[in-house]
């Protein structure tokens, strides 16, 4: 038992990150894919999981190559990049934050069993969330997530499982088949590859969750052990939307259901078809996968967003590094992150599902600059060459920096096509 609690201790930002990145883009978008083009879509999860591996994998190799945050890279880089970063993470974190929201909150109601307005549960659950992360601080956090991750996997993979085993009745009239001349299939393609595996941010909120890891244990993580916890967390990812994605191809394609818009209704219909299919005995083991992946990722990225945007206002102004400040600069953060969320789940969320697309979309267009910061500070010349990455990978990350940036070009001349 010490021996596996000691393995144990070496993971924590992977798991980290597999909470923040299972969630929207996995329970959501990939159970989408799957109901509404079969098995069509898979080889897209797998491709886009294997394109954007060496952009992530910046965010631990370099926190254990240098002892800092790719944050601090960026204010080497200059302050416009660190600007660049809050800029894009200011803008796009409400959104975020208000899709992630709705749909853990439409996921508790069907848990509990009990009819309640899916926006006012969202708020408490974020105000939940904000004293369990403000207390609790990274330790706490770290824990959680071990707990959640293994639930998680545990359940969807016996789900999966029963799919297989009774896959639903297919009605052929209903089957549609992907089609790239077709705009509305291109912007579900985009909306859906924005978070899969997830957005790139979660690269630098990797590195800072490394830092913090680094504190709690006393001394540098070595670029092994941080390399192997990553590659735990990122494939372990890539299992579970290809898991998500055959629950929906199984249990929902051909049935001719069109998933509902509202979160609650949504929730609903896809705990309802699952177990409609498989059987009601299964109820438990689908909402709590399905519930269980929101909340860790509804966690981990509320922590995130502060956590970041603290580390960014000290580096651009030195009169916010003071140790007494390091705690009220989070707080700070971390209660404008819930108000500004609160504010679009109680005005602006009418529809879960346009929500969604919404902030995946903008994650998707937004991608490529920040994969560019991440390649310009890993390739730092003060980094020691033998702590970057391969050059194999170094060219395979210049290749998918040059695939995203073709991807978004593509998507945003398509969309401009449509009003010319």
């Amino acid at each position: 038992m010490t021996a596996l609690r000691d393995k144990l201790a070496l993971y924590g930002p992977g798991l980290l990150y597999a909470g923040a990145a299972v969630g929207v883009s996995h329970l959501v978008q990939s159970t989408r894919a799957g109901a509404e083009f079969g098995f069509q879509l898979l080889w897209v999860v797998l491709v886009i999981n294997v394109i954007k591996y060496p952009i992530f994998e910046i965010g631990p190799r370099y926190a254990a190559a240098t002892g800092t945050t790719l944050l601090d890279g960026y204010r080497k880089i200059g302050k416009w990049a660190v600007y660049t970063y809050m800029l894009l993470s200011i803008s796009t974190m409400f959104i975020i934050m208000g899709a992630i929201s709705l749909v853990t909150a439409g996921l508790f109601v069907q848990f509990i069993g009990i009819e309640m307005d899916a926006r006012i549960v969202a708020v408490l659950l974020l105000s939940l969330s904000v004293l369990l992360l403000g207390f609790g601080r990274y330790s706490t956090l770290d824990r959680f997530m071990k707990v959640i991750i293994l639930l998680l996997t545990a359940s969807t993979l016996f789900a999966v499982g029963l799919a297989i085993a009774e896959p639903s009745i297919r009605l052929e009239e209903f089957e549609t088949t992907f089609d790239f001349s077709n705009s509305l299939n291109v912007f579900f393609l985009v909306a859906l590859i924005g978070w899969m595996p997830a957005p790139i941010d979660i690269s630098i909120w990797h590195s800072v969750w490394s830092i913090s890891k680094m504190k709690e244990q006393g001394g540098l993580i070595n670029l092994k052990n941080s390399l192997n916890d990553f590659k735990l967390g990122y494939w372990g990812t890539t299992i579970l939307a290809a898991g998500f994605l055959s629950l929906g191809a199984l249990v929902l394609y051909g049935t001719g259901n069109a998933l509902a818009e509202g979160s609650i209704p949504f929730s609903a219909q896809l705990i309802g078809m699952y177990t409609n299919n498989i059987g009601q005995w299964a109820f438990p083991f689908i909402a709590l996968a399905a519930f269980t992946t929101m909340f860790s990722t509804l966690l981990t990225c509320l922590d995130a967003f502060p956590r970041t945007l603290r580390k960014s206002t000290k580096l651009i102004s030195a009169a916010f590094s003071s140790r007494s400040l390091h705690q009220n600069l989070y707080w700070i953060w971390i209660v404008i992150t819930a108000f500004g969320t609160s504010v679009i789940l109680l005005f602006f969320s009418s529809s879960m599902l346009s929500l969604v697309d919404l902030a995946t979309t903008i994650s998707f267009v937004v991608a490529p600059i920040l994969a560019i910061l991440n390649w310009k500070a890993m390739n730092d010349p003060d980094i020691p060459e033998n702590l970057k990455q391969p050059k194999y990978l170094q060219k395979f990350h210049l290749i998918s920096i040059g695939l995203l940036t073709a991807f978004s070009l593509w998507f945003l001349y398509t969309k401009l096509s449509l009003y010319l």
